[in-house]
């Protein structure tokens, strides 16, 4: 399971309808809204 970057949802890898690949890496979502936050500024939600 992956965990939604935006909302902290959990979210299987392999039945996600959403994802985003950034700096090399998948990011999973539950849901468009989600993903698009997460695309318009993913710095925001990825943990350094």
């Amino acid at each position: 399971m992956a965990r939604d970057p935006v909302c902290g949802m959990e979210v299987k890898e392999r039945t996600a309808k959403f994802k985003s690949t950034y700096k090399d890496k998948t990011y999973y979502f539950c849901a468009k809204g989600c993903k698009d936050r997460f695309d318009s500024e993913p710095q925001k939600y990825v943990k350094k």
